[in-house]
Order: C-alpha cells, then structure tokens, then sequence
C-alpha cells in the first residue's frame, strides 16, 4: 500500500510541478472564469472553483509532504555517508537529526562561536571540529 502510494505521490508532484501541470490548471481556471456569464455568476459557479480547489489542496498538502519526507530522508543519508567517509569529520554528526531542539541548539552554539572566530582568524581554512568545542555535546540518540 505504501509502495503504491509513494509511486502516486512522485507521479503527482512531477506532474503538478510541471509546466503542462500549471498549464492545465491555469486553463481550468481560465475555463471557469469564461463560463461565468453563462451561468450568470450564479452561487453554485463560484461553488465549484471554492470546492475543486479546496479538495485538490487538501490532498497535495499530504501529497507534496510525502515527497519532502522522502527528498529530506536521501539528503540526511546522503550527509551521513559523506560525514561518515571523511576521517577529518567528527562523526557525531551523523544522525544529528534525532536530536531534540535543546540539544541541537547546543551544537549550533558552537558553530556560531567558529564562525565568529574564523572571521578574525589569520587561515579561514584552518579545520576545526566538534571535539574543540568547550560544551559537552549531546550524542545522538541520548
């Protein structure tokens, strides 16, 4: 089911982000829009616009956080491999995820202090990691 799902919601959000998705949907409204005199502008015209689009962006929100979840999920694993490869990197990184807001602003503290010492550092390149930091970082996980 899952499966299914997933394969439905990548047809859907390489549809819809395409320009043939925003060309259709910009003809529907241009279509809706010249039929108005038809129907004499009546309520139940401007019903069917408020209806279709407010169906239609009830399920893209599920559709479109689906793929953000599953985009999100290959870029964590994607920096994970490249933490986990580079022997420089401090692995405490990896999975950092999965840490509370708490403990990642914690570790952001620290990156701001690098930043602000590397803006008046003789070598901006010089390496420096976690392990120099002066707070006790959480791991992940804990």
């Amino acid at each position: 089911m899952q499966d299914r799902f997933g394969r439905l919601a990548n047809s859907v959000t390489n549809a819809a982000g395409s320009s043939v998705g925003f060309t259709a949907a910009f003809a529907l409204v241009i279509l809706w829009a010249a039929s108005g005199p038809l129907f004499g502008f009546s309520t139940p015209w401007q019903l069917i616009i408020n209806t279709t689009t407010t169906i239609i962006t009830f399920l893209m929100v599920f559709v479109i956080q689906h793929a953000q979840n599953r985009d999100t999920l290959a870029i964590q694993l994607k920096l994970n491999e490249l933490i986990a490869s580079n022997s420089a990197a401090n692995n405490r990184l990896v999975d950092i995820e999965d840490l509370s807001v708490d403990e990642l602003a914690v570790v952001k503290k620290f990156y701001v202090r690098l930043a602000a010492r590397n803006q008046t550092a003789a070598d901006v390149r010089a390496p420096h990691s976690l392990d120099e930091s002066q707070t006790q970082l959480p791991r992940p996980g804990s």
